[in-house]
């Protein structure tokens, strides 16, 4: 939707873009928020039990999200609006997450009393008569986004943007992610109010709670409570989630970055200051929809670098340009993918490519790439490929996607050779955990600088988007996917996560 912090693909000898080198470590247990769905077993192999077909400690269930036929009309004035059903939603919103903290969610523990956010405007940065200056920041001319101001800026206010950020966020993630947003935006309001934060707490953990915030405001929402909104735990969760991720407050731009430095007395730090990946950011969310108002208080910098355990940040080379470092999608690439495949895996016969129509005796196609266990041949669709691995422009008010949406696809059914190898099954949903942990694995590999291909943090978030929209990471041979978008993070995960393939197999028989 808005300009997002992408840093690509680095190919040795090929396209040259940035790159980054990624520490990470062996997770030995739960993998803390990234497998908030999951429980766990003790004993000497503690592991996480990960259920596809759980969202979080919710079973999987598809029907309905949006508004309730029978939901009470919005209450409360907009100032700037259109009077448009986009602001309609948008106040419908805030009114319903306005009731879930005032009824049962404020902790008297906290300082104070809740008071409920009053000053609301609606803009359009594309019409300078109606994008005014709003909390010190101009709004016209700007990417899609909503935020909150605190009282010394003019607020407490929030602030939405009808143009883009509205109608975008309904067309790609559905209704539901305009009350998502807003409760992240809502979050800020609590977390000031409660005494939780202030001024000079990092941005990074303001952000994780008020993702914690969200997602225990959804939660709600799923279980029924709402009298406003419905919201299912399938695909249409897991595109919630793919939106907060996508739409939540757009990153510091390189001017911003430079006042917060100059308030806070040292040099900006994209991994105290900025937002967080997406692995991050839908951690902290999963944290809030399995947890409680309390596990979201009390988040800090130490649980974040706990959680984090070397996982990679995003970078602030690319805020500007949403193409920077994203490599075209090519026959060049797909081969060059799977070489470097075959490196990283060393399969005793490494499947061959094929751009022709996917023709398989043993198993359905799941395009835009397919594996054939018959003839252990990976199929390409380049046309298609390159739909999903192409980034758009603001204008084109697209998700997020970028050539790692495409290559995480393709190295999914490369590691399909491998289960096929083991002798695994391969049309099990089991099959979907264990795929999305295998391309995780070659993801964490790909970000050595040494290799032909490298990923880096920005990266990530492709991957991690195309697991919450279409899911075929995480998916059989058939192109079944993993029903839960939960399950299909906490499983790239694991595998992200670790240099020890064989706990792929070992955590998902």
């Amino acid at each position: 939707m808005h300009h997002r912090v992408r840093s690509g693909l680095r190919i040795r000898r090929g396209v040259a873009t940035s790159a980054m080198s990624l520490t990470l470590v062996i997770a030995t247990a739960c993998l803390v928020a990234g497998c908030s769905s999951s429980r766990i077993v003790t004993g000497t192999a503690t592991k996480a039990i990960i259920d596809p077909n759980m969202s979080g400690t919710m079973a999987v269930a598809d029907g309905r999200s949006g508004v309730r036929d029978d939901a009470p009309k919005p209450t409360g004035t907009v100032i700037g609006s259109d009077d448009g059903d986009d602001d309609e939603l948008a106040l419908l919103a805030v009114n319903d997450v306005a009731e879930f903290w005032e009824n049962d969610h404020w902790d008297p523990s906290w300082k104070g009393s809740f008071e409920p956010v009053e000053k609301l405007y609606s803009y359009d940065p594309r019409d300078a008569s109606a994008s005014p200056v709003i909390c010190s920041r101009k709004t016209y001319h700007t990417s899609p986004n909503a935020f909150w101001c605190p009282p010394r800026g003019g607020g407490p206010l929030i602030a939405w943007d009808r143009g883009g950020l509205l109608p975008g966020g309904r067309k790609y993630f559905g209704d539901m992610s305009i009350p998502g947003v807003l409760a992240h935006e809502y979050g800020h309001h609590i977390q000031f109010s409660a005494g939780l934060v202030d001024s000079d707490t990092n941005v990074i953990v303001r952000e994780q709670q008020a993702d914690c915030f969200g997602g225990v405001y959804l939660r709600w929402v799923a279980e029924g409570h709402s009298k406003r909104f419905q919201l299912s735990t399938g695909d249409d969760l897991s595109r919630v989630i793919a939106g907060l991720v996508d739409l939540s407050d757009t990153p510091l731009t390189p001017e911003e970055q430079q006042e917060y430095s100059e308030r806070i007395g040292r040099p900006f730090n994209e991994e105290l200051d900025g937002h967080g990946s997406a692995l991050d950011r839908v951690s902290a969310f999963q944290m809030g929809f399995d947890g409680d108002v309390a596990t979201c208080a009390a988040i800090n910098q130490d649980e974040i670098d706990s959680r984090r355990k070397g996982l990679p940040i995003l970078l602030p080379d690319a805020i500007d340009d949403p193409n920077k470092g994203n490599a075209p999608v090519t026959e060049d690439l797909v081969n060059l993918v799977m070489t470097v495949s075959e490196s990283i895996y060393s399969p005793k016969e490494a499947p061959r490519l094929s751009f022709d129509k996917a023709d398989c005796s043993d198993a359905k196609p799941s395009e835009p790439a397919s594996y054939c266990p018959a003839t252990n041949t990976v199929f390409v669709d380049l046309p298609e490929l390159q739909k999903i691995g192409t980034p758009a422009g603001e204008e084109e008010e697209k998700l997020i996607q970028g050539d790692n949406t495409a290559i995480s696809l393709v190295m999914s059914r490369y590691v399909l050779s491998l289960q096929k190898e083991r002798g695994d099954k391969l049309d099990t949903a089991e099959t979907g955990l264990r795929t999305a942990c295998l391309t995780g694995y070659g993801q964490r590999q790909m970000a050595d600088p040494k290799r032909e291909l490298t990923l880096s943090a920005g990266d990530l978030d492709e991957a991690v988007a195309g697991l919450l929209t279409n899911g075929l990471v995480a998916s059989d041979v058939n192109g079944d996917k993993v029903p839960s978008g939960f399950s299909r993070i906490s499983a790239f995960r694991v595998g992200v996560q670790t240099d020890d393939i064989q706990a792929c197999y070992d955590q998902f028989r």
